[in-house]
C-alpha cells in the first residue's frame, strides 16, 4: 500500500537529505495528526507539489506540527509529453468532476475555457473564487492520487485566448462528435511526426510544443464558430469513442487514452 501524501511549499524539501528531519506544519500537518491520526513509526510522503518527494517516517507529533525523518528524497521529472485539459465552463458542478477525475488520471494542466454555449459564466470577483476553488479541487485530487506534482489550473480563457493557446500547443484536439478522425489514430500519427523530428535534432523537449491540449465543450457541445474558429488556429477535430459522453466524463476518457499511446503509463 503507499504511502499518504501531504503537501508543502515548492523549495521546502531541497536541503533534505536520508536522515535529516522535516517539520510539516499548518493545514496539512493538523490533516495528518488530527484526521489521519499519524503516529510514531509510520510510513508517510511529503512533496512539494513541484515533483520533489521525501519518504519518511513519524518522528514526533504535536497538535498542528508533523515531524518526520528523511529516508529518501526523490525528484520526479515532468513527463516530455504533457496532457492539458481545456476544460468548458458547465453547470452543476460537472466541470470540477471533469478536472478532478482528469488530476486523478495523471493530467499535467487544466485550462477553464469560457465557452459561447457555457451556462455558467466567471465574472469580476467570482472569477477569482472559481479558479481558487478549482486549484483546491485539483490539489486534493493529487493528493488522494500520491502524486508528487499539482496540476496547474491555469488562468481562464475566452474564445480567443483559446485560440491563442491552441496556436503555441504541439499539438490541439477538439474533441468532437462530428469528427471523422478517431483520437488514437490522431495521437499516433502526431507522435510519429514527433519522434521523426527528435531523430533528427537535439531541441528543446520542454516547451509548449510538447503539449497536447485535449479540448471539451460545454453540456450544449461547441458553437460551429468557435470549432472553425479553433481549427484555423491549427486545432483538428478528434471522435471519442462511439457515444457521446457528458462534458464532465470526455475529458477524463481521453487522458486515459492519451496516457496510454504516448506512452505515459
Amino acid at each position: 500500500m503507499s504511502n499518504p501524501v501531504f503537501f508543502t511549499a515548492p523549495g521546502t524539501l531541497d536541503q533534505q537529505v536520508p536522515g535529516s528531519v522535516f517539520v510539516l506544519d499548518g493545514a496539512e500537518a493538523r490533516h495528518a495528526v488530527t484526521v489521519k491520526r499519524l503516529g510514531v513509526g509510520e510510513a508517510v510522503d511529503i512533496a512539494d507539489g513541484a515533483g520533489k518527494r521525501l519518504t519518511g517516517t513519524v518522528a514526533a507529533v504535536a497538535p498542528g506540527e508533523l515531524t518526520v525523518e528523511c529516508v529518501e528524497l526523490a525528484a520526479e521529472p515532468r513527463p516530455d509529453l504533457r496532457l492539458v485539459l481545456v476544460q468548458a465552463l458547465a453547470k452543476g458542478d460537472r466541470d470540477e468532476l471533469a478536472a478532478e477525475t482528469a488530476t486523478e488520471l495523471g493530467i499535467d494542466a487544466v485550462i477553464p475555457w469560457q465557452a459561447e454555449r457555457s451556462i455558467v459564466r466567471w465574472k469580476a470577483e467570482r472569477a477569482a473564487k472559481a479558479h481558487a476553488k478549482w486549484q483546491s479541487v485539483v490539489t486534493a485530487a493529487a493528493k488522494q492520487a500520491r502524486r508528487a506534482w499539482i496540476p496547474e489550473v491555469r488562468s481562464a480563457v475566452d474564445g480567443t485566448g483559446l485560440q491563442a493557446a491552441v496556436a503555441a500547443a504541439g499539438l490541439a484536439i477538439i474533441l468532437h462528435e462530428d469528427a471523422v478522425r478517431p483520437l488514437r489514430q490522431v495521437l499516433e500519427s502526431w507522435q510519429a511526426a514527433l519522434d521523426m523530428q527528435d531523430g533528427r535534432t537535439d531541441g528543446d523537449r520542454t516547451g509548449p510544443d510538447r503539449e497536447v491540449l485535449l479540448i471539451v465543450g460545454p453540456e450544449g457541445g461547441i458553437s460551429p464558430r468557435e470549432v472553425t474558429g479553433l481549427c484555423d488556429a491549427g486545432a483538428v477535430t478528434a471522435l471519442l469513442g462511439h457515444h457521446v459522453l457528458r462534458s464532465s466524463t470526455a475529458g477524463p476518457a481521453a487522458t486515459v487514452l492519451a496516457s496510454d499511446i504516448l506512452g505515459r503509463w
